[in-house]
């Protein structure tokens, strides 16, 4: 007899059988990867940015509302990149121990099934990109996320490139469009009767806030409001869109990282225009408005640049005659970051904001409208860290356009999928004794809304736990702190409370405790299933992949 996780991916495939049908070849697939862009920047989202190529995404494609990441960078993109969570695959900032053999990336999956596959942006997991690019047929890598307009550390094929230069005028968001474009160009020459499977992650909106000039003057007065008024606005706009139900929570200004630079370090070098807190923008001075409105700014000429790259890379697709056999799938790998840090080559308080000469971020007042109206920020398990905007778009096999799906769905689903519609299964590459992939198919939601249910949804990061099960949501919110300091439990409804204000812990102590047991199984499982499988440091190096030990 089936079990539940059984039936429901053997439901699944069957619902996905015509669509995979109605192709006369297999689909190519494209994967658009924001960073730290909130969930609610683009416009299909209800922002105020210009993003007119995500948007037409939107508008012939689906829109998922209940989409979620795993609140950080590298252990997203872990989930997304092999389908386990992250704490199975030993890529948690949190999690300790070797990389098990069973963890496989897209192109092992992909490439048995005929599809040449390609990279281009950032990496951030354990995974370096080896002497072949992680198995990609090509990879061009960016390793530093502390510059946009000269890099130290970029790779192509595993192979280091000279450091681009200001005289260059090179842009990490345009030059990793470039060469996505340039894989696809090879793809069409010289490898067309194959299927392609291109990975595209910009580090965009990452900080620092560097962006061309030209771009951050579009938005010059754009964001002089502030961010009160502004997210109110886009709270009241995303209702009317349905995306969400909720009531719009306060700035929350005892919330913040607590690994950013001091304060007074940030002031000193920043000047007192800056702000650490998400206060009210009616208590700033006129100094810190002039400020954080040009942050603002910068935040979104970044985004509208990454819009207008992904605008290139599908005028390729299209030029290819690819249009219609190509699934894309864009989203942010967490919210919108509240991080105020100086890394790099530090920060000059004399040069234009936004230049190679800057080193800002968005902080947690912008940050907080960047996610409206949900709670929190990039690194917390609440929704405004880990809701991530996720469109999906097939012309040629998703006959319902501009339609939002409800369905609560994770990271861990983009591979499953993926390979289902290529007419694979997951289970083919796994070596003997391996735990299935955490996620499923979201096929059948792609027919209906409701189509892809899941037993659970979980969460771990930073000593920020959660699991959502149906409409409930338990968590945990900390602030970055270890675990005698955990704090209790909240339980809430995402039914009518997707903005988590209405905690229901006392009045539903039997499922607390029931979903308290859940989470620590399945958190237990998940690191004996890690720590008893074989380390696959021998299998990654055999095959040109040497495993980065630096936190991701």
């Amino acid at each position: 007899m089936l079990n539940r996780r059984d039936f429901l991916r053997t439901t699944a495939a069957a619902a996905a059988a015509p669509l995979l049908r109605s192709q006369q070849r297999k689909p190519n697939f494209l994967i658009l990867l924001a960073d730290d862009m909130g969930f609610s920047d683009a416009g299909c989202f209800g922002g105020e940015i210009e993003t007119p190529n995500i948007d037409r995404l939107a508008t012939t494609g689906l829109r998922f509302t209940q989409g979620y990441s795993t609140a950080r960078c590298g252990p997203s993109r872990s989930s997304l990149l092999t389908g386990y969570y992250a704490q199975q695959t030993a890529c948690d900032v949190m999690t300790r121990g070797h990389i098990p053999n069973y963890a496989r990336l897209f192109p092992d999956y992909l490439k048995p099934l005929g599809y040449r596959t390609y990279h281009s942006g950032k990496w951030h997991i354990k995974f370096t990109t080896g002497e072949n690019g992680a198995g990609f047929d090509h990879s061009y890598t960016l390793m530093d996320e502390s510059r946009y307009f000269d890099p130290h550390d970029l790779l192509l094929d595993g192979e280091r490139l000279p450091q681009p230069t200001i005289e260059d005028h090179y842009y990490t968001t345009t030059a990793i469009a470039d060469y996505a474009i340039k894989f696809l160009r090879e793809h069409a020459r010289e490898h067309a009767s194959q299927p392609f499977f291109l990975y595209y992650a910009p580090h965009s909106p990452h900080f620092p806030l560097q962006a061309p000039q030209e771009d951050i003057e579009k938005y010059k007065d754009k964001f002089a409001e502030g961010w009160d008024v502004m997210r109110r606005r886009k709270w009241e706009r995303m209702r009317k869109m349905g995306l969400v139900n909720c009531a719009l929570p306060p700035l929350e200004p005892d919330m913040w990282t607590r690994w950013n630079s001091p304060d007074a370090e940030l002031f000193a070098q920043i000047g007192p225009g800056e702000v650490t807190r998400a206060v009210p923008w009616a208590t700033l001075t006129p100094e810190q408005k002039k400020l954080q409105r040009t942050k603002m700014a910068i935040h979104a000429a970044m985004v509208t640049r990454m819009d207008i790259e992904i605008g290139r890379i599908l005028d390729q697709i299209r030029a290819m005659g690819a249009e219609r056999d190509t699934v894309i799938f864009f989203t942010s790998d967490n919210g919108a970051s509240s991080e105020q840090l100086i890394r790099g080559d530090g920060h000059d308080r004399n040069a234009p904001p936004g230049s190679w000469h800057t080193f800002l971020g968005v902080g947690p007042g912008w940050a907080a409208c960047s996610n409206a109206p949900l709670r929190l920020y990039k690194s917390w398990v609440n929704e405004g860290g880990i809701a991530a905007p996720l469109v999906v778009r097939w012309l040629g096999g998703i006959q319902n356009h501009n339609q939002l799906r409800h369905d609560p769905c994770h990271f861990v689903d983009v591979l499953p999928t993926i390979v289902d519609l290529a007419g694979g299964k997951t289970s083919d590459t796994a070596p003997p004794g391996a735990p299935p992939v955490a996620g499923c198919t979201l096929a059948p939601a792609f027919q209906k809304d409701g189509g892809a249910p899941h037993d659970f949804i979980y969460f771990n990061h930073n000593f920020n736990r959660a699991l959502r099960v149906g409409d409930w949501k338990l968590i945990s919110t900390g602030q970055g702190l270890p675990r005698t300091y955990w704090r209790d439990w909240d339980l809430y409804d995402m039914r009518t409370d997707r903005c988590e204000m209405v905690n229901m812990a006392a009045a539903q102590q039997d499922r607390v405790k029931q979903m308290d047991a859940q989470w620590t199984e399945i958190d237990t499982r998940y690191a004996k299933e890690r720590d008893s499988a074989p380390d696959s440091t021998k299998q990654l190096m055999a095959r040109g992949r040497r495993p980065n030990t630096k936190r991701g």
